[in-house]
């Protein structure tokens, strides 16, 4: 008496797929070291990474708590996976875009980060950023980004 089919069937052993979802990750780790090596270059900060990436995260967040929501998105859409990730950490949508209109209430951010460390320029460090942010997105969106924000913060661009 048969139980099952009277043929064999073949069983294709394909490779694992992990080296896929690897090559994601590794591929966002590679651009966020770019990213970040850049911002450390920028401030002379080599030897600081934890400083570059608070510096990072910090502009970022300044940044994207000014823009509309659509700006916002439209930014972050073009941030690698990781940096978008700390991007968005904590944003709620409420009371956004902030209508802070002066440069120093927008660098006030940043020294607030820092928790008065006084080797810490906010000038410096938001020009840093926002080189960054030139070099790695389109053109097209820092312009977009730019007509977003009060002409006080335009001079802190490239």
């Amino acid at each position: 008496m048969k139980t099952g089919p009277s043929h064999r069937f073949r069983l294709r052993v394909s490779k694992p797929r992990r080296k896929a979802s690897r090559d994601v990750f590794d591929n966002t780790l590679q651009k966020t070291q770019v990213w970040m090596n850049d911002v450390m270059s920028e401030l002379d900060w080599e030897d600081k990474p934890r400083k570059a990436y608070m510096a990072l995260r910090t502009v970022l967040h300044a940044l994207r708590d000014r823009l509309t929501i659509e700006e916002a998105v439209q930014l972050g859409a073009q941030l690698p996976m990781l940096i978008r990730g700390f991007y968005y950490e904590g944003w709620t949508l409420q009371g956004k875009p902030h209508k802070e209109r002066h440069k120093e209430d927008f660098l006030d951010h940043i020294k607030k980060a820092f928790k008065g460390d006084v080797t810490v320029n906010p000038n410096q460090v938001c020009r840093a950023v926002f080189r960054v942010l030139v070099k790695h997105t389109s053109k097209g969106e820092i312009e977009d980004v730019k007509h977003v924000l009060p002409k006080a913060l335009h001079e802190l661009w490239p």
